[in-house]
């Protein structure tokens, strides 16, 4: 009786190999989390920020409140935006506050006939 409670008691792993196995463990769910989580955010981030930095005066705009404007000046990180039909209606506003941009229809005309 003696002998199986010392002989169970060699077989169970020490502190250092649990250590190790815990380590591990963690280190696997961390790069799991990075590749599932926060590389595609910054993947997206980057893609979002070349999207705001290629703004240009004449492009059609959706704000981050759900409005539609069209760009009137882009002065480094602040643009200039018409709202709807009333000319007097220009806000400046951050380009972080872009959602989406829709070149000018002239632009995608020209790349067309190229």
């Amino acid at each position: 009786m003696l002998s199986m409670l010392l002989g169970q008691s060699a077989q169970q792993p020490t502190g250092g190999q649990s250590a190790i196995f815990w380590i591990v463990y963690i280190l696997f769910f961390g790069v799991i989390m990075y590749f599932l989580l926060i590389r595609p955010q910054k993947k997206q981030q980057k893609q979002m920020d070349s999207v705001r930095n290629s703004v240009m005066p004449g492009d059609n705009i959706m704000t981050t409140g759900g409005f539609y404007g069209v760009v009137l000046d882009v002065v480094d990180d602040t643009v200039i935006v018409e709202f709807g039909n009333n000319k007097n209606c220009r806000i400046p506003m951050h380009k972080n506050a872009i959602a989406e941009v829709e070149k000018d229809s002239e632009e995608e005309t020209d790349s067309k006939k190229k």
